[in-house]
């Protein structure tokens, strides 16, 4: 009788088929190019707050570019000319305001100090009886001088601060010019590259292109524009009203109008029952109309215009996902974070529904429609 031939059981056949030489070799490959990817995150790391705010600039530019383009025949020089532009237009009036910023803050923080050292307060607030007695009050209670001191120790080392970086912020300012003229140069070419590499489909990553060219497009006209737009006019109604640092508290309140949920009105309504306390009912009634119809309203009419449908996200997801990137990325993180947000819904979209992927043919990737939105 002939002894039986050992049975081929799933369970070898499993075994054999993962120790194949074909699986190792795959494997071995991905364990290399996750670490490849890892060490190039990393490298890629100093340099994500210039990528973002380059790409932040590229759409402000990307009109202007295009129109260059049309007009000219090298398109180096069309670049070039972009940059220049978003040079002039952006960063020049950035340093001059931050510069008239810091000396309004310089002369009140003096100011203050100065009035506080020699007890000039204690007169302010006895000639405005309902001042009067808060003035005690504080005059009982609160160390003022020594919390003056204090803060204006933090104030001059923010000051301090601000000097010292000043070096390392002009060369991320060089290095997102230097990645904005190749964003702008170079787009249509990134684009498809990095469609060849990825495993999405055309149509998917058409898809992935447009939502994110939308956020980028909500998240500078619809954040950063409407926030510089209530800034300004809140400072000019400070202005108008003879109010100290008009340009100071402008910049504050735009600031502020950047962050969900917070606003102008953390300002310009402690200034309004200021006035009111002070006996300026009327200068008080006209900065809190202005403040609660003109800059509280405004982003509900410029928004619509400069926006329109293009934002895809709900409300509190953007709302996560600006403070959440400034947790991670710092200020970059408002570029980074809706962006971030944005693919990863699209990615996850397309892992739910990936019959969608051929379900329509796709546009060109390379085509100015999909690779510059």
């Amino acid at each position: 009788m002939k002894p039986e031939a050992p049975n081929d059981t799933p369970e070898a056949t499993v075994e054999e088929g993962w120790a194949s030489p074909a699986n190792i070799h795959t494997l071995a490959m991905l364990a290399l190019a996750l670490v490849a990817l890892y060490l190039c995150l990393r490298m890629i790391q100093p340099f994500i707050s210039s990528l973002a705010w380059a790409l932040a600039l590229a759409v402000l530019a990307m009109p202007l570019q295009r129109w260059l383009e049309s007009k000219l025949r090298s398109i180096n020089l069309a670049a070039a000319f972009s940059v220049l532009a978003a040079g002039i237009i952006v960063v020049a009036p950035v340093i001059l305001v931050m510069t008239s910023m810091i000396n309004e803050a310089i002369g009140v923080v003096g100011n203050i100090q100065s009035q506080i050292e020699t007890g000039e307060w204690r007169k302010l607030m006895s000639e405005h009886p309902r001042l009067a007695s808060l003035g005690g009050w504080i005059d009982r209670e609160l160390d003022l001088p020594g919390s003056v001191t204090a803060a204006a120790g933090v104030f001059s080392d923010i000051a301090r601060n601000i000097v010292q970086g000043s070096l390392r912020q002009g060369i991320e300012l060089l290095l997102t010019f230097y990645l904005l003229f190749y964003l702008l140069r170079d787009r249509r070419k990134a684009l498809v590259a990095f469609s060849s590499l990825s495993p999405l489909s055309k149509v998917q990553m058409t898809r992935l292109y447009r939502h994110v060219g939308d956020t980028l497009h909500a998240t500078m006209y619809g954040t950063f524009v409407v926030a510089l737009v209530q800034g300004a006019l809140g400072g000019a109604m400070f202005w108008v009203l003879d109010l100290p640092a008009p340009l100071l508290w402008g910049v504050v309140m735009g600031l502020l109008a950047i962050v969900p949920v917070l606003g102008a009105f953390l300002i310009w309504i402690p200034a309004a029952l200021f006035l009111l306390l002070t006996g300026h009912p009327v200068q008080a009634l006209v900065l809190a109309l202005w403040g609660g119809l003109v800059v509280g309203g405004i982003d509900n009419v410029l928004y619509p215009i400069l926006v329109g449908n293009r934002l895809h996200t709900h409300t509190v997801l953007m709302f996560i996902s600006i403070v959440g990137g400034l947790f991670v990325f710092g200020a970059a993180g408002l570029i980074l974070g809706p962006v971030i947000l944005t693919s990863t819904m699209v990615l996850l979209q397309a892992w739910q529904h990936p019959e969608a992927a051929v379900a329509t043919q796709a546009p060109a990737v390379n085509k100015p429609a999909a690779a510059e939105s």
